[in-house]
């Protein structure tokens, strides 16, 4: 991986997925089933025993620190639960582990020659011992990493301790073993990581071993296993003293209930009486409803009937004025026929009255005007009759 690579993974692992406003990666959730449960909780297998000699490869299920970053946020609010998933998974893997443990040694128990108890018990001394020295000298080697110098240094004495018991102990299985099947090298399984171990091998070997990254991860992931089901444990004692006070609650309701109605069967007059008021109240309250339903109906009637009355006594006094102004109506008509006809007539008469003055002004003015006429034309005629004498003198004249 490179810095850039591990600068990034670094990042995720502090701020999470949404740390550069990246929205693609926000697809999946810690929460989603893809998700590996036990990499949030850093305990995968995988990734613990990643570079060992029982490497298992990448995890089936997704791989992410800004996951784990966002997990570790919401877990803060929020139990999720997740520890069971992962206390699982890793039984799973050390129940895998320790099968193959137990195949181990029934090898070993069949190719390596048979021993009795006594002589098996004084190896299993020897082989206790290597363990010991191995994981305190593992230990010294992180004390001078840490730069604990003392600490290293009283370790150191232990180790020296543990060595002079082994080099006792040898001295007895020597001394109990012949010298042929001594020559032989004993095998022991490591009950931690299944790895095979020499009953003769020295301590640099032994440090190596049980300083490595394969024990060391296998005792991480033991660990973690029983941290895990300690949670658990915890967390499922606590779900079941809520439900049980939760059960407790219920129980203590049913027994007022129970305890309420023993009461009233034990006094029946009291519950009689709180019955009888109980009717007397709502009969009340039923009757005033009823009333006030009454009263309310007795006046929508009478609103509506005076509303009925006022619309009949308008149309009534409309019907009046209709046909009261008919009536007008019908005697104006008449009225004014009656008007124009007695107009008519007095027009009528007059007109014949002057046709009459014009007649008889007519007749009186007939003589006279026939004297007239002969006299106007007897005068034209004179007149005429000179013009032409004297006409006839001037040609003559001339």
């Amino acid at each position: 991986m490179s810095a850039q690579a591990q600068m990034r993974a670094m990042l995720d692992q502090l701020m999470g997925t949404s740390r550069d406003g990246d929205t693609t990666r926000q697809r999946i959730k810690f929460s989603d089933d893809r998700v590996c449960k036990s990499h949030l909780l850093n305990c995968c297998p995988h990734d613990v025993l990643s570079g060992t000699r029982m490497d298992l490869g990448e995890c089936l299920k997704v791989h992410d620190l800004a996951l784990r970053a966002d997990y570790e946020i919401a877990s803060k609010e929020q139990d999720f639960f997740f520890e069971l998933d992962a206390m699982d998974h890793l039984q799973s893997f050390i129940a895998d582990c320790d099968r193959r443990t137990e195949v181990a040694k029934k090898r070993l128990a069949e190719t390596q020659e048979e021993i009795s108890a006594e002589v098996a018990a004084k190896a299993e001394r020897v082989h206790e011992l290597n363990e010991e020295i191995g994981k305190l000298l593992a230990k010294v080697e992180q004390l001078g990493a840490d730069g604990n110098v003392e600490e290293s240094q009283k370790v150191m004495d232990e180790v020296e301790k543990a060595r002079a018991k082994k080099r006792e102990a040898e001295e007895v299985y020597r001394n109990s073993m012949p010298a042929s099947s001594f020559q032989q090298q004993k095998l022991r399984v490591c009950e931690v990581c299944s790895a095979y171990l020499g009953l003769h091998d020295n301590d640099r070997r032994l440090a190596d071993h049980f300083g490595g990254k394969l024990h060391l991860g296998f005792i991480e992931i033991r660990e973690k296993l029983e941290e895990l089901r300690r949670v658990v444990a915890d967390k499922q004692e606590k779900r079941n003293q809520e439900r049980l006070k939760r059960r407790e609650e219920r129980e203590k309701e049913e027994r007022e209930k129970l305890r309420r109605s023993r009461s009233h069967s034990k006094n029946p007059r009291r519950s009689r009486s709180r019955d009888r008021r109980r009717h007397r109240s709502r009969s009340a309250s039923r009757e005033r409803k009823r009333r006030t339903r009454s009263k309310s109906r007795e006046k929508r009637h009478r609103h509506r009937s005076r509303s009925s009355s006022r619309s009949r006594s308008r149309s009534h006094q409309r019907s009046r004025h209709s046909s009261r102004d008919r009536s007008r109506e019908r005697s104006g008509r008449r009225k004014s026929s009656k008007e124009r006809s007695s107009r008519d007539k007095e027009r009528s008469r007059d007109h014949d009255r002057t046709s009459r003055d014009k007649d008889r002004s007519s007749r009186e003015r007939s003589p006279r005007d026939n004297k007239d006429r002969k006299r106007s034309y007897e005068s034209a005629n004179g007149r005429s009759e000179d013009r032409r004498s004297s006409e006839e003198r001037e040609a003559g004249e001339i």
